[in-house]
């Protein structure tokens, strides 16, 4: 006999209840960008009602400075441009079971597993489909997040946020919306790591430099080896219980994520990156349909996501090409 539509809808139900949650962590397990901005809402993270989000822009410094009685003093922003727009992005994963799968898994139990591997494939797909597109270039038109290659690296032509850097440009000349980032052919060590970050700091202290570094794992591996030889080695405690490779150096956390592409390094400063999120849309499931209208015998879900990675400060994030 097949599912009824409220058995389907109750077995997805009870899959999402159980195992402590893990049913839910699919969706996080994937990518260390992903649990750490994502799942464990580190830096910036919206919640929004919209399909299109306004982020205020950080600067350095706006007008001031010292005055006589009764001396002049400005009022003037030093920016005619205000916030960045990032338009969130829409992800699916997919899960459909036939009438011949149904046969094919006679009795209840059965029944039941097929079910469960359907709906976990889907989050799985859902979940890739997101951490593939994290490191990409994608522009803010297309359809894919706008990705680390985007926010680090780009012309001073290309917008970013729709904003291009030469947009905004302050009193000095500079340009405050310019992308970070050096395509310099070397090998990968502790030198380099600190040169990059000093690239992307935006003051002294706290919060001024970046505290978060994403590479591949064959360039984690070589940093690993010569922190551990000079005895400056410290993984951060929450990263590794979530089962994800990493170290602590001069108060970044360093990791290693499958999805970062070869030879790249990225250091990202969390108080000003982060992730928008549709609050109808942070992995929502829709019921399961009949597909009979599309001459189908078969019965479909689908897992949802509308979101985006977006930044407030792009001089504070830095982007390294070309490593070994």
């Amino acid at each position: 006999m097949a599912l009824t539509f409220s058995e389907l809808q109750s077995v997805t139900d009870d899959y999402y209840k159980t195992d402590g949650g893990k049913a839910f962590d699919i969706y996080f397990d994937t990518s260390f960008f992903m649990d750490k901005f994502l799942n464990k809402k580190f830096g910036i993270y919206e919640k929004v009602d919209t399909m299109n989000v306004k982020i205020p822009l950080e600067y350095d410094m706006s007008e001031g400075g010292f005055y006589a009685r009764g001396g002049a003093i400005s009022s003037d922003d030093k920016v005619t441009i205000n916030a960045a727009k990032f338009a969130l992005k829409n992800a699916y994963g997919n899960a459909t079971i036939f009438d011949t799968d149904e046969l094919a898994n006679s009795g209840s139990y059965g029944k039941v597993k097929l079910i469960v591997q359907k709906v976990s494939n889907a989050q799985k797909t859902i979940a890739k489909k997101i951490a593939q597109q994290i490191y990409n270039s994608a522009t803010d038109s297309a359809a894919e997040i706008s990705g680390l290659l985007s926010l680090c690296f780009g012309g001073t032509s290309t917008a970013y946020g729709q904003i291009t850097p030469t947009d905004l440009v302050s009193a000095d000349g500079s340009m405050p919306w310019a992308s970070v980032n050096t395509t310099t052919t070397e090998g990968i060590s502790l030198d380099v790591i600190r040169t990059l970050a000093t690239s992307a700091k935006i003051y002294d202290g706290p919060k001024g430099k970046p505290d978060i570094g994403l590479t591949t794992e064959a360039l984690f591996n070589i940093i690993a080896g010569r922190l551990q030889v000079q005895q400056r080695f410290q993984p951060d405690t929450d990263t590794a219980k979530a089962g994800f490779t990493n170290l602590v150096f001069e108060q970044k956390i360093i990791a290693a994520d499958d999805y970062c592409p070869s030879g790249y390094l990225f250091l990202l400063n969390s108080n000003f990156v982060g992730w928008a999120v549709h609050r109808d849309g942070f992995f929502t499931r829709t019921p399961w349909a009949d597909l009979i209208t599309a001459n189908v015998f078969a019965k479909s879900m689908k897992v949802k996501f509308h979101g985006n990675i977006v930044c407030s400060n792009r001089k504070a994030q830095a982007g390294h090409s070309n490593l070994s």
